[in-house]
């Protein structure tokens, strides 16, 4: 990443971004701190000020996969009914339940 500094709200959405993609590749119970850090190019602080509790990470993620319609994030956030999985339209849930078979 570069060491240029941003505003804030786009450092917010360049740690969400990264968080989504570590969700989708590694899942959503599996990211950490310091694995956002890392592929960010931050320190795993800024990614606890930005992004809160690891609580608050997983629900943003989550509301991120949903509007991004990231079907791996939204198929893991199904099979342990995330309320904000649970609320993505139907037929986005059912793309992600049917991605297992892709």
């Amino acid at each position: 990443m570069t060491n240029k500094r941003l505003p804030p709200k786009e450092r917010t959405e360049l740690l969400l971004d990264v968080a989504l993609k570590l969700a989708a590749k590694h899942g959503l119970a599996k990211i950490t701190r310091s694995q956002i850090a890392e592929d960010a190019g931050v320190s795993a602080a800024l990614v606890t000020e930005r992004l809160g509790t690891m609580v608050d990470l997983r629900r943003s993620v989550m509301r991120r996969a949903v509007k991004t319609e990231t079907l791996p994030v939204i198929l893991q956030g199904i099979m342990v009914k995330d309320p904000y999985a649970m609320k993505a339209p139907a037929e986005l849930r059912q793309r992600a339940i049917a991605s297992i078979s892709a």
